[in-house]
């Protein structure tokens, strides 16, 4: 008799929550390849299609819909059966799922990620970086990194003691070349470095000082999604970019690039690690938040 594997049922519910293959094979940690052959291998032993598939889209046939309504609430009681015994482990093992945004990974990659797994070296991180906001269960990550004002109210969120904000830069040539803005109105006459959100809309630039705000929409002569990218055109003299100031402090400091508008520019909410409160949560990740508590704290004392 076939019993399939859990990792096959976990697939069907992964797929079925995201609408998507590729996205499911992300969240699993497997090729997309490996997760429809292993669906595939699933629906010929059931002898039903689970899902409609198009070169476009996923969805649910009717016995797709059938089987994950059922199937989804046996597989919560087995993971939670499986948290319970992780979390009676003496030392922390297995592997933490961590999704972030690139420059919030980077605020967090040292002390607290290389340094947790010097603590813990049975421990195996899987960090994803992306721009748009996820929902960490529905996609299986154990922990979020953002933005306090951007954690959902149900989740638990340990500060990490690093503000965020932004910085205005260019390199000093552009400067000299075309002069500082004093005002974020002064935007509109430069050249700007353009950026592109995840949902593909254009992001406009805020600011805001003692109770004025100005939103600008830059215009420039390069429309770029990548900060690193947009990086290394401003620091080619292109034009003026919008950073978060993490990733532009050491170029400011060494003089390869000039911040202006720096009264505009006011601390924003602090960086949190997010966690759903779970009843029975692993002994990794238990050690991965004591250790972010125990960080947080030394850089606020």
């Amino acid at each position: 008799m076939y019993r399939p594997a859990l990792s096959d049922l976990d697939a069907v519910v992964a797929i079925a929550r995201g609408g998507s293959f590729r996205g499911a094979a992300l969240a699993l940690g497997m090729s997309t390849t490996a997760l429809s052959n292993a669906v595939a291998k699933l629906e010929a032993k059931l002898g039903v299609r689970l899902f409609n598939r198009t070169t476009r889209s996923v969805s649910l046939t009717d016995a797709g819909r059938l089987f994950v309504e059922q199937v989804t609430p046996a597989l919560q009681d087995i993971h939670g059966a499986m948290d319970a015994v992780r979390s009676q482990q003496a030392s922390p093992s297995g592997t933490l799922r961590i999704n972030a945004f690139a420059a919030g990974a980077r605020e967090i990659i040292s002390p607290l990620v290389l340094g947790f797994l010097r603590r813990h070296p049975e421990v195996h991180i899987d960090l994803v970086t992306e721009g748009r906001l996820v929902d960490i269960v529905a996609e299986g990550f154990d922990l979020g990194v953002r933005r306090a004002d951007l954690v959902p109210a149900d989740m638990i969120a340990v500060s990490l003691g690093r503000p965020q904000r932004y910085a205005v830069v260019a390199s000093p040539g552009y400067f000299e070349k075309h002069g500082k803005p004093r005002t974020p109105a002064d935007l509109v006459k430069h050249r700007c470095i353009r950026v592109r959100l995840p949902n593909g809309a254009l992001f406009r630039w805020h600011f805001e000082k003692r109770g004025e705000t100005a939103q600008i929409d830059v215009t420039g002569p390069i429309t770029l999604d990548e900060s690193s990218l947009a990086r290394a055109a401003v620091l080619d003299g292109t034009g003026i970019g919008l950073f978060m100031e993490q990733d532009v402090r050491d170029d400011v400091a060494a003089g390869r690039l000039t911040r202006v508008l720096d009264d505009w520019t006011p601390p924003l909410a602090d960086l949190c690690l997010y966690y759903p409160g779970r009843r029975n949560p692993s002994a990794a990740l238990k050690a991965f938040v004591g250790l972010a508590r125990e960080l947080s704290k030394k850089a606020k004392a």
